[in-house]
């Protein structure tokens, strides 16, 4: 690219310029916080059963996500053949992908912090071209013979990061960007340089290099030289050429009409389809497919499609209002009592339940997949602020938890743990007894007597909790144990103590030989 000219205002030297947008971008305490959680999501391990765990937790970690993750999973699109609801997120992840979830999560993150500017329309377009290009980029990993093909659609999301924070805090920049490439004289590239002293993906990988993400997914943002591209000789090119096609292609799915079929659609397989692999035929294609899951995302997101495109400048949207509200006619379903139990908690048990009957029908469920469902079904069916399951480790000779859901999970799984030998507490006496207890207050003094020390020390503040025992043909394996921070008065009927007791069913005929 030649050297521009700086336009008029903005200065000779570049560097002061794009250190100051830097540090605006990434000082702003929003962002900061933005930027944090997009790298927590992306550095996620995904190479073992260890990474869809981190990532459940992470996502049930924040209510506003995991009501849109569980949309999605549960649109038309995406929804199981029989049609039976999809209720946990570790059902989600299974259902939808690792890498899907994985990225739904980094572009649900950018609209919830970003969409609520004071310059919606503008920030609306550029956050739908970043959606629509990591559905594209998905699509293209998907054909990819390389190995974590499945970054490129992470690559694809973040190449419109620069014109996306640049609409959201520098908004008259923006605006005069896009003036510059309206004349048709100034790719987005030349009008950056010349308003920001700063290209666009030049900023891009600033930006992303301030949160920390992988050197490997920033470098992938850098402009592509002009003219056809050549297949790629390294994962890396790769990734690049599929970064700029999904944002260019994203930019034509958000027009009106057959996308394929105009002039523009021709240019970009002339540029890429020999690189890609594309021709007419695929690109008509991966263009259809990218429509409907791009309706699905918005669906799930409250989100109507192609509003973007009809908003008025300055008009507002009103619908950004039930990404705060999370269906806002829907009151009743959010309802729970003080203790934090939601009141429809019968249907939410009876949803995961025919979800976990259904992941063991299916043949290829592991243990491991169904004692979290289950898991995950208690903790949000029933309110509680931990969850866990316990397991006997006879190597330690101790009941040991293996896996945790909640407030600070990771601390209190570690300290949960106690001896097999028997005792007169209350869950080696449930074990013994194979008794299925739901303590409604645990401040009585005949529930505190019975309470260990290691319980008292770790959880002084539980008030309400239930141990469910894992006991087959008279062998004691672990328990479930579930709490909340406040008395449960409402105490648990017989529906929904049925449905807790199938769902642990579920889990001894698993373990049954």
């Amino acid at each position: 690219m030649p050297n521009l000219p700086p336009s008029p205002g903005h200065g000779a030297d570049a560097r002061p310029v794009r250190g100051q947008l830097l540090h605006k971008l990434c000082g702003d305490e929003g962002l900061f916080a933005l930027g944090a959680s997009v790298a927590r999501v992306v550095q996620l391990a995904s190479s073992d059963d260890e990474g869809s765990q981190s990532l459940a937790y992470y996502v049930l970690s924040d209510v506003a996500l995991t009501q849109k993750i569980l949309r999605l999973a549960n649109t038309p699109t995406y929804r199981t053949a029989n049609g039976t609801a999809v209720t946990t997120i570790s059902r989600a992840i299974s259902l939808l992908g690792f890498n899907n979830v994985k990225t739904t999560a980094l572009a649900m993150l950018l609209v919830d912090t970003l969409l609520n500017s004071g310059h919606a329309h503008s920030v609306r377009v550029e956050l739908e071209a970043a959606l629509c290009a990591s559905l594209v980029g998905r699509e293209l990993a998907r054909l990819s013979f390389y190995q974590g093909a499945e970054e490129a659609s992470i690559s694809a999301l973040f190449k419109n990061i620069g014109p996306l924070l640049i609409a959201t805090q520098e908004h008259e920049r923006f605006r005069e960007i896009g003036a510059l490439m309206a004349d048709g004289k100034h790719s987005p590239g030349q009008a950056s340089q010349m308003i920001l002293g700063s290209s666009y993906d030049v900023l891009s990988a600033a930006v992303l290099r301030e949160w920390k993400i992988p050197d490997l997914i920033v470098r992938s943002l850098s402009t592509l030289p002009p003219g056809p591209q050549k297949v790629a000789v390294n994962r890396q090119e790769w990734m690049r050429q599929v970064a700029s096609f999904s944002l260019e292609a994203a930019r034509l799915l958000g027009r009106k009409g057959e996308a394929a079929e105009t002039p523009e659609a021709g240019e970009l397989l002339l540029r890429f389809g020999a690189a890609l692999g594309i021709e007419l035929g695929a690109l008509r294609k991966l263009f259809g497919t990218v429509r409907a899951e791009m309706a699905a995302l918005l669906e799930s997101m409250n989100l109507r499609p192609g509003a973007a495109a009809e908003e008025e400048e300055g008009a507002g949207l009103p619908n950004v209002l039930l990404l705060a509200t999370m269906h806002a006619g829907d009151k009743d379903k959010d309802a729970c009592y003080p203790s934090g139990k939601p009141t429809n908690a019968r249907e939410l048990l009876l949803a995961g339940v025919q979800e976990v009957t259904q992941m063991r029908a299916g043949g290829q469920c592991k243990m491991h997949e169904l004692i979290q469902a289950v898991l995950e079904t208690l903790y949000r069916s029933m309110g509680f602020r931990f969850a866990t399951v316990c397991l006997k480790d006879a190597r330690s000779g101790a009941y040991r938890a293996r896996l945790a859901f909640g407030e600070q999970h990771a601390e209190r799984q570690a300290g949960f743990l106690f001896p097999l030998a028997p005792a007169s507490d209350l869950f080696h006496l449930a074990m013994e007894n194979d008794a299925d207890l739901m303590i409604a207050d645990a401040g009585t003094q005949k529930i505190r007597e019975l309470l260990p020390a290691w319980h008292r020390a770790l959880l002084p503040d539980a008030r309400s909790f239930i141990v469910l025992p894992l006991v087959l043909k008279s062998v004691q394996l672990g328990l479930f144990y579930a709490d909340r921070i406040h008395p449960a008065p409402e105490g648990v009927p017989p529906d929904e103590a049925s449905l807790i007791r199938a769902l642990k069913g579920q889990v001894l005929v698993a373990l049954s030989p």
